[in-house]
This record gives structure tokens, C-alpha cells and sequence, in this order.
């Protein structure tokens, strides 16, 4: 299995850069994968398209302020992004500068408008494989995010540098739903879901559960090799309680319902905990914490998710394969082709996908 055969030709124009005027104001595409059937909708329209008893489950993960503009103390310029938050005071990072900084050095985080005043001195502590390991002062990593840090929009997002960010980014790139900080990238399904939506859908008696993933920086790397299955996946922080999984099982076994995976964060969540000896052997799912580095692409069994809704990935990406292992690598591909005839958004500021 090849890289290649998850590639398509984008068009630059399709690249959706700012957010649709109105959340549920996103067109969705649903595919149907038994037939390869498409037909186009808007995201307001989702409630006509589940079931009393089918269950949604969101990924509750709050994105941080994670990326920070930068020094060395020999004053050459660098920008830090934060990877994964280990501890109140410590943090994985990547660094981009001319030189990389030693273990032992300090670099000073300056406020987006670079007032010296503001700067803040962090320590080097060593390397972490591709990261490097940060220690902060008081008040901590995330409060430091907050007072100098700037949402961390994804690198397809190609604005002029004057409107980089926007006061619209810090509301817009994150979910209504979001709860547990962590991520340095949104969930962007869920984008798609405001106030009036999600209480519709509870109306329509269409069960509700949260899992936690915190994305990490590793979800924009590109996969380097051709052979998929020699692609090496980055690791993020899961959790997905007894509830959650009282829930799927609910749903499964009482009320014959789908569970209906809201992103593909949310996807890895549930197959993850779904993978174990134990939970194959009973035929459920049982909870997780901890790291999660699952792979799926074409071949891989699914175990608890019935249904996914999903943006419109990247070509060649992680995501593109596990999508295809969903629907099918065909059934994507013409779904895709069909999206980019009919002009849809692409990405995370872009339209969604429904996959039966």
C-alpha cells in the first residue's frame, strides 16, 4: 500500500481560510459506504440524517494559545510551538530557529507585540526525540500561554502576516464544547456544531458523549515514506471513561443505535480503547488513559465507531487513510473528486463529510 494512492490534486482557491459565516452555515457531504451514494446538504441539515438511539461522541479537548514568538539570549529570533503539556510547569515543545538552543540554555518568550516588558525566560531543558523540553516559571505553562502565546492556526492557512490571527481565530478554532486544555489544534468536525445544533439533536433523543484527545502538532506532519505500513504514527493523550464506554455499549446492545464519531480524533479515541486483549475478547470496549499512537489505514477492522463525521483532509495524509479504511479507498476518492467539482471548503475552516 502506497502514499500515492491517498493523493489528489486540490486546487489552492478550495483551501477554506476563514470560517463560514455562521458555524452550521458549512455545506455536508454524505456517503453513503455501502453504495458509494453522495448526496450534498448543510450542516443544519444534520439532524434528518441520524436516529433516535444513535449516539455522538465529541472530543472535548480545549486548543491553547500554544504557539509563542521568541529569542535566544544571544538574541537571535526563534519560534516555539508547544507539542504536549507534561506538568504545570513543564512542556514538550518544537523550536524553529537558525540554530537549535543547547540543554542548559535560556530563550525569552515575547507577547505577540513583541514588548520587551513582557518577555518571559524559560529553560532549556534537553531534547525529547524531534522536541525539546521547556521548563517554565510561575505561573505555569498554560497561564504563560494565555498572558504571550497566539492560537496556533494550521500552515495551509497562508494569510497575510497583518491578519495572521483574528479575534474571530480565538472563538472560531475552538468547539462550543470544548472543556479539558491541551490540544494545539482543534478537533475541526466539531467546528461545525453550535448551541442550537447539539440541543436539536438531544430533542431528537440522539445520545451525547465526550472523550478527550489532545491534538499535538504531529497531526500536520506529512507522512515521509511511501510504504504506508512503514509510517510511524505521533503519540497523543487520550481518555475515554467508563461512562463513555457505558454509553457505546448502551447504545450497541439497549437501543440499536449507531455510534457516530464526531472527527477522527474522536475515532482513535474509541478504537483505541476498543483494541485491547480484554476488550476484544468480550466484544466491547473499556476505558483508556493514557497515549495512543493507533494507525489505521485500509485493512483495519472497526470495532465501535458506526458512523464518522469528518472535514475533508489533506492529500496523502494520515487521515486520508484512516477515512478510506472507513468508506473505502475508492468510495473516497470519487467522494473527493465530487467535493472539489462542487467547490466545497477544504480543511479545517472547511466543509464536512457524513459517512454511513
Amino acid at each position: 500500500m502506497q502514499v500515492s494512492d491517498f493523493t489528489f490534486d486540490l486546487p489552492e482557491h478550495l483551501i477554506a481560510q476563514y470560517p463560514a459565516a455562521e458555524r452550521t452555515a458549512s455545506r455536508l457531504m454524505h456517503l453513503d459506504s455501502e453504495t458509494g451514494t453522495v448526496n450534498h446538504y448543510h450542516f443544519s441539515d444534520l439532524p434528518s440524517l441520524v436516529n433516535r438511539g444513535d449516539l455522538m461522541v465529541f472530543n472535548n479537548t480545549r486548543v491553547i494559545p500554544a504557539r509563542f514568538h521568541g529569542k535566544k539570549a544571544s538574541g537571535g529570533k526563534l519560534e516555539v510551538l508547544l507539542e504536549r503539556v507534561l506538568d504545570d510547569y513543564q512542556a514538550l515543545v518544537q523550536i524553529r530557529s537558525s540554530k537549535s538552543p543547547k540543554p542548559g540554555s535560556t530563550i525569552l518568550l515575547g507577547s505577540p507585540n513583541g514588548l520587551a516588558q513582557n518577555e518571559t525566560a524559560v529553560h532549556v531543558e534537553g531534547r525529547a526525540g524531534a522536541f525539546f523540553k521547556l521548563r517554565f516559571p510561575s505561573p505555569g505553562v498554560l497561564k504563560i500561554a494565555e498572558q504571550l502565546g497566539e492560537i496556533p492556526l494550521p500552515p495551509y492557512i497562508a494569510r497575510d502576516a497583518a491578519v495572521s490571527q483574528s479575534s474571530e481565530d480565538a472563538a472560531r478554532y475552538q468547539t462550543v464544547y470544548a472543556k479539558h486544555e491541551g490540544a494545539v489544534a482543534a478537533p475541526t468536525a466539531g467546528l461545525h456544531f453550535d448551541d442550537n445544533l447539539l440541543a436539536t439533536l438531544a430533542e431528537q433523543d440522539v445520545a451525547r458523549t465526550d472523550v478527550t484527545l489532545h491534538v499535538g502538532a504531529g497531526t500536520f506532519q506529512p507522512v515521509r515514506v511511501e510504504n504506508v505500513e512503514a509510517h510511524e504514527m505521533h503519540s497523543e493523550q487520550v481518555d475515554v471513561s467508563q461512562s463513555t464506554c457505558d454509553a457505546v455499549m448502551k447504545c450497541k446492545q439497549e437501543n440499536n443505535g449507531r455510534v457516530i464519531a464526531v472527527g477522527t480524533t474522536s475515532v482513535r479515541c474509541l478504537e483505541s480503547a476498543s483494541g485491547s486483549t480484554a476488550a476484544l475478547a468480550a466484544r466491547h470496549i473499556e476505558p483508556y488513559q493514557g497515549d495512543t499512537d493507533i494507525f489505521i489505514y485500509p485493512g483495519y477492522e472497526f470495532k465501535s465507531v458506526d458512523a464518522m463525521i469528518t472535514n475533508f483532509h489533506l492529500s496523502g495524509s494520515t487521515l486520508m487513510m484512516l477515512v478510506s479504511a472507513f468508506a473505502g479507498t475508492e468510495n473516497i476518492k470519487r467522494a473527493y473528486q465530487i467535493a472539489i467539482e462542487e467547490e466545497y471548503r477544504f480543511f479545517s475552516y472547511g466543509d464536512a463529510m457524513l459517512i454511513t
